[in-house]
């Protein structure tokens, strides 16, 4: 990455969009410092990863999802590895109960929490890594491609999670993918390519460019072609129109 200039908001949905090489994964973990920069500057939450005294800082407080969960799924258990971040942030025990509990229920791996993370399906592993990282609280969430091998209902359901947590958590949450109904998630979208920023904006404001979107290889999702293609019948269409409901009250007004 070269003359890379960004900066996210506190509490914004960010996704970082681009195809297989466009330095995606390289952003991630320079922002969760697995990765330092060569030259320049990488501060996160106003840390400077350069300097090895703020390292562990920043890992309390940026937590990554990586694209393969067996990188990060360590303990023999489910429970345990849910429980190792904040057994390693040096909680009390019943603080640990307390997060462990709250990130199995909210992934669904309660029933499971006894099983060995190797017996368990991609999705399983999936969901697993990302409750691990829900439970040390941080105040920024960075996934790299965590949806990838999901089926579409496991991969919407952890969009709404991200979008939730957001929402109601003030957790700023900085989303790579190359799923074009998941950059429409997102307040704003950065669209990557050769390390450089073709693209910094509303994702619906993208999507509604045709030459640099059929140039990147993207295809818009067939809701927001569909919403344009009513607006310019003369209907009037939300904003950002990725919720089949919404699209549906304005078309059909239920009162």
């Amino acid at each position: 990455m070269e003359n890379l200039s960004l900066q996210a908001d506190h509490g914004e949905f960010l996704a970082l969009a681009g195809l297989n090489g466009a330095g995606k994964s390289t952003f991630c973990y320079l922002l969760n410092a697995l990765l330092l920069p060569s030259t320049g500057r990488v501060l996160s939450c106003g840390l400077d990863t350069s300097s090895k005294q703020n390292l562990s800082g920043i890992r309390r407080q940026v937590g990554l999802i990586m694209q393969n969960p067996d990188n990060q799924i360590l303990a023999p258990t489910v429970e345990d590895d849910v429980a190792f971040g904040p057994e390693n942030l040096g909680l009390p025990r019943e603080e640990i109960e307390i997060r462990v509990e709250e990130a199995l229920e909210a992934m669904e791996l309660t029933a499971l929490r006894r099983r060995e993370p190797h017996l368990l399906s991609v999705g399983e592993k999936k969901r697993l890594a990302l409750a691990g990282v829900l439970a040390t609280r941080p105040k920024v969430l960075v996934s790299d491609e965590s949806t990838s091998m999901l089926d579409p209902s496991t991969r919407a359901e952890v969009i709404r999670l991200f979008s939730w947590l957001q929402e109601e958590k003030g957790m700023t949450i900085i989303h790579a993918t190359h799923r074009p109904e998941e950059m429409m998630a997102a307040d704003r979208m950065l669209l990557l390519s050769g390390g450089q920023i073709l693209f910094d904006g509303k994702p619906e404001r993208f999507f509604d460019g045709r030459e640099l979107v059929e140039r990147e290889g993207f295809r818009p999702p067939v809701l927001l072609r569909l919403a344009r293609a009513l607006e310019a019948r003369g209907y009037n269409m939300p904003p950002n129109p990725m919720d089949t409901g919404k699209v549906v009250e304005q078309l059909w007004p239920s009162s």
